[in-house]
């Protein structure tokens, strides 16, 4: 693959720079209630040397019913600064499932108008099954200033949804699985229906990916989005569940050169409990 520090970088990359002075690791591991992981005990047990670990339930807007809404400006600034992660750092984030919850993070600072960040390809797994060094013990936290500058556009509600839905002026890309996409699966969340947002196309995230966590070549991922008929004239809205793997799928957007696209926040964790909300399905 080719690095590209603003997108995604290889174990190799990272490695080469882990004692660059500016550079700033950040551990995102974040799993589903089924999956029955928890990313700060596995990041206590051992990470990437000097990774800091981010909270995505915590670093969030909390005094939404959703689950980790991204966070008012000034909670990110200040959590951001308690890490040590600030101006002219050069961010890479990782998780412990390969490529799963890393790119909510990259997400979230590109929201935040933060363009320096990359994923790490393949994440901690391919990280430990090539030997590279890892440690147990917490980083020396400095604070450091951080300017934000956020990025409404990169972020829509509901409601811009719903009319991009009947409008059919955007592209509307699912990363959710095919069996909940089209209502045969129920959702992992209770109380939500099944189903899929109308005039939405389904794009699972794992699609994107190789059998190693990493994600497909700049080459693939073109041929994947053209095959799905993916006009690159329309702005897109990505979407899952909750809002962390449409991140993956904006990742690969930037990596094949598309910065017309948004992240539905909500996602079906909102869409999904109102009634008044048209679901489609199959």
């Amino acid at each position: 693959m080719t690095d590209d520090p603003k997108t995604l970088v290889s174990t190799k990359w990272l490695e080469d720079h882990l004692n660059d002075p500016d550079l700033r690791i950040i551990d995102a591991s974040w799993y589903m209630p089924d999956m029955n992981r928890d990313g700060r005990t596995e990041y206590d047990r051992g990470h990437i040397p000097n990774a800091r670990f981010f909270d995505i339930d915590e670093i969030s807007d909390t005094r939404s019913s959703l689950p980790h809404m991204a966070p008012p400006v000034e909670k990110f600034m200040s959590r951001s600064r308690a890490l040590g992660v600030g101006d002219g750092h050069q961010i890479v984030v990782y998780d412990g499932a390969g490529l799963f919850s890393a790119a909510r993070v990259w997400w979230l600072y590109r929201l935040m108008g933060k363009t320096d960040v990359a994923v790490l390809d393949g994440g901690y797994p391919k990280w430990l099954a090539e030997g590279r060094p890892t440690e147990d013990l917490p980083p020396v936290l400095k604070d450091r200033h951080i300017t934000i500058h956020r990025q409404a556009h990169m972020v829509r509600d509901v409601t811009q949804v719903a009319a991009a839905s009947k409008l059919g002026d955007h592209t509307i890309l699912d990363a959710r699985s095919a069996p909940r996409f089209k209502g045969e699966e129920a959702e992992p969340r209770e109380g939500l229906r099944s189903g899929h947002i109308p005039s939405s196309q389904n794009m699972p995230y794992t699609s994107l990916l190789n059998s190693d966590g990493t994600m497909k070549s700049v080459s693939d991922l073109r041929e994947i989005f053209h095959n799905a008929k993916v006009d690159p004239s329309k702005p897109v809205i990505t979407t899952c569940g909750s809002g962390v793997t449409a991140a993956i799928l904006s990742l690969a957007l930037e990596r094949i050169g598309n910065r017309n696209h948004s992240l539905y926040d909500g996602s079906w964790a909102e869409w999904g409990q109102f009634d008044q909300l048209a679901v489609e399905e199959g």
